[in-house]
């Protein structure tokens, strides 16, 4: 599949590993292990550019001490993903993290399920990007790919947006070749629109090898955040086989991107 751009001009693909499912793991019997930090080192030794951790309202897997030992211990950019609420903005302020992305939350949910409404919750999203910015903490707004939510983040300030890529995955998954074919057309002109508003591109959501590889083959987009797969690769492989294995497969799809 061909790519978009000349290779010279594609920048380097970040991978950031999500591990809230090592505290997920560690929650499900108490106690501390598998340790969290343990895990992104390990992460970070086999090639991870940054740690991912979603701190939700109800602690499910990351919890708070996680947040701040994280913060303190790696050598890495952390990226927080919070809910635009008063209570994750306090907790980012103190923390200050390398980066905060927005996400939409629901207490029933078993994962993140669809994008954030930029467009239609913008006066309540707005004052929590000025502050996180103010702070000098990176902003990206976690939201699908559709013309109205990416012009709506860059209207509000946000200096980066997170593509949800999950409708996509599921499709591929399915086999259902025309769904996918859709949502790969509406990920690559979302991707183009957002960085002609000069927004940084990221992507995430269920995310594989395949997928990640062919993604990376989008030259606008400059980091992907994946973590439930790699988690479960892990206990086939080990977690450094598994990260390795997945930047094998975003530097063969990011080969391609000038082609």
């Amino acid at each position: 599949m061909a790519g978009d751009g000349n290779l010279a001009d594609v920048p380097h693909l970040r991978l950031g590993v999500n591990i809230d499912h090592a505290a997920t793991l560690r929650n499900a019997r108490g106690g501390r292990h598998p340790d969290p930090v343990r895990v992104a080192r390990a992460a970070i030794a086999a090639g991870a550019d940054g740690i991912t951790a979603h701190l939700r309202e109800d602690r499910r897997h990351i919890r708070d001490e996680d947040i701040a030992r994280l913060k303190a211990d790696i050598a890495v950019p952390l990226n927080l993903e919070m809910a635009a609420t008063e209570e994750m903005l306090g907790i980012a302020l103190r923390t200050m993290p390398h980066a905060a992305c927005l996400v939409p939350e629901r207490r029933e949910e078993r994962t993140t399920e669809g994008g954030l409404d930029a467009a239609g919750l913008r006066h309540e999203i707005a004052p929590v990007v000025a502050e996180l910015k103010r702070a000098g903490i990176v902003v990206a707004l976690f939201i699908a790919p559709e013309p109205g939510q990416i012009e709506a983040a860059a209207g509000i300030g946000a200096p980066a947006i997170e593509i949800h890529t999950g409708t996509w995955c599921d499709a591929v998954a399915a086999g259902d070749a025309g769904l996918a074919t859709d949502e790969w057309r509406r990920i690559r002109a979302g991707a183009l629109r957002a960085a002609g508003l000069g927004l940084e591109v990221h992507a995430g959501h269920g995310l594989d090898f395949a997928t990640a590889e062919q993604i990376a083959t989008v030259a606008g987009i400059v980091e992907l955040n994946i973590g439930h797969f790699l988690l479960g690769e892990a206990v086939l492989v080990g977690l450094p086989g598994a990260v390795q294995a997945m930047r094998a497969a975003m530097d063969r799809g990011r080969a391609r991107a000038g082609s």
